[in-house]
């Protein structure tokens, strides 16, 4: 299980955002299967791609099968401030970055 703190929260909220205002109403006509044999690939992009928890980030996508991966990148700082009450441990303000395709069928891995 990853470690708590902002990175695991950071890499959820990313997959949230990523897919949040965006809807492909005609799958069920494209796509044979349905949403259920969407194929999608998400990369994450943090600063700790250690601490990133795949399955928490998996359970964000309410349909298809979801390759997760985790890389570094994202974006690490000091916020200035770090609340006892919230959990915080360190001033550390953590962005991460989701990057979703989607396709179905015999979808490969590209880097």
């Amino acid at each position: 299980m990853a470690e708590v703190g902002p990175t695991p929260k950071a890499a959820a909220r990313a997959c949230r955002n990523a897919i949040e205002f965006n809807s492909i109403p005609s799958v069920s006509r494209l796509v044979p299967g349905g949403y259920n044999n969407l194929k999608l690939h998400v990369k994450i992009g943090s600063p700790h791609p250690e601490r990133v928890d795949l399955e928490e980030c998996r359970k964000i996508f309410p349909y298809g099968q979801a390759v997760i991966e985790a890389v570094e990148g994202g974006l690490s700082c000091g916020s200035g401030i770090a609340i006892d009450e919230l959990g915080d441990v360190t001033d550390e303000m953590v962005v991460a970055i989701a990057a979703v395709t989607v396709g179905f069928g015999d979808v490969e891995k590209s880097g």
